[in-house]
């Protein structure tokens, strides 16, 4: 039996500038974070020749083809596992929709999960760009690149999507403390909703050349957002998250609403010095940066929100149990 840990994410600053159509031409960078929060894959030899897959469906057939989990049929496809499996994907919080990249966590750790059955040893750069190439290549997914990658590695890291296809990962220019603190000032609510993030990324890609002033300025936030945290600025961090929403709600229609923004207003009236919807906004989580003497104050304002308490998580994708056998 194998059992892999990889973790959801927070994506602070530049996302949509690792969308090919952006980067390919420009170049792109994200600063994110792997947060505390989990997706589990469990694979486990059957007695007998059949594939058994568990997730919020239970699918038993006779061979790869006719698994409609594309994820699993896709990730099975590529490492060459083919049968006499049983197969089951759990997660810390809802696995879809919620804009903490919960698909590509779950691709990542099907493919070291099936490696490890096959005791295959892998890295993070392999099991990210394996899981962009079946999430983007072949399952055609209107994402980008950055959720495959942070998965893969974890920490928090800034990412660089090059013109020419390769991808450049950096642990942020950050002293421990500083952080640290940046970690006790991010507020997470989940706003009740979930939502497809692939339809307003489709729209989003399709309108990126009309976008590309604004996903400059998304993608400069990135190096600023790097320095303030050198500098332990982390009020003006804050600050800037709030000047990265406001450019990043104009780059297609239902990456915010005026549900959501009421539900931002009201955390900005109560303190909360900027933030954003998590992913490809719409619904989902959204992430506050609020300074410690008023976060009683939003927890109060956003009392209809269910809260979900964070952490930055240091791992990437791991194998946390595995007896053969």
């Amino acid at each position: 039996m194998i059992v892999t840990q990889t973790p959801l994410r927070l994506s602070f600053f530049g996302g949509g500038t690792d969308l090919a159509g952006y980067y390919r031409e420009a170049g792109g960078a994200v600063l994110s974070t792997a947060i505390d929060k989990h997706v589990y894959v469990i694979v486990k030899r059957r007695f007998d020749d059949a594939i058994y897959i568990n997730y919020s469906q239970k699918e038993i057939v006779s061979a790869v083809d006719e698994i409609q989990h594309d994820l699993v049929r896709e990730s099975m496809r590529l490492t060459g596992v083919e049968n006499g499996i049983e197969i089951t994907t759990l997660a810390d919080v809802p696995s879809t929709g919620t804009g903490l990249g919960s698909s590509s966590s779950v691709t990542v750790g099907l493919l070291h999960a099936f490696y490890a059955y096959q005791g295959q040893l892998v890295d993070a750069a392999t099991l990210a760009a394996q899981a962009c190439q079946i999430e983007i290549d072949v399952l055609s997914r209107p994402g980008g690149k950055q959720d495959q990658y942070i998965a893969a590695y974890g920490g928090i890291r800034t990412i660089y999507f090059e013109p020419d296809g390769a991808v450049r990962i950096e642990p942020v220019k950050a002293r421990s403390e500083g952080v640290r603190r940046l970690q006790q000032r991010v507020l997470v609510f989940f706003t009740g909703r979930t939502r497809s993030s692939e339809e307003i990324l489709g729209r989003q890609q399709a309108h990126i050349d009309n976008a590309r002033e604004q996903l400059d300025q998304i993608k400069a936030c990135v190096s600023e957002a790097n320095e303030l945290l050198w500098n332990e600025d982390l009020n003006a961090f804050g600050e800037l998250l709030d000047r990265a929403w406001q450019q990043k709600k104009a780059l297609a229609a239902g990456v915010s609403d005026p549900e959501i923004d009421e539900l931002y207003e009201r955390a900005r009236d109560a303190g909360a010095l900027g933030g954003k919807i998590a992913g490809a906004g719409g619904g989902g989580f959204l992430v506050l940066y609020t300074p410690p003497s008023r976060q009683d104050d939003v927890r109060e304002a956003l009392t209809n929100l269910r809260e979900l308490p964070i952490a930055f998580e240091s791992n990437g994708s791991k194998v946390v149990f595995n007896i053969h056998g």
